[in-house]
């Protein structure tokens, strides 16, 4: 079985989230995203086109290679 991996949008999101103490269940909740589905995105299972500006603005990311 292969092993998830985190995208490059997946893993600034995570280095984030330690860096301001969140956890993903809590962004998950502020951005109007189950966690599942959150998780989906950042290991590039689902595109969430809808969420992905609003993860950007939540976290204050510069990141734009998504």
């Amino acid at each position: 079985m292969k092993k998830r991996r985190l995208t490059p949008f997946g893993e600034k999101v995570k280095e984030r989230l330690v860096e301001i103490n969140m956890t993903q269940k809590k962004l998950a909740e502020e951005i109007g995203a189950s966690h599942v589905y959150l998780s989906m995105i950042l290991y590039g299972e689902r595109a969430g086109n809808k969420y992905i500006d609003v993860i950007k603005k939540t976290l204050k990311l510069e990141y734009d290679e998504y």
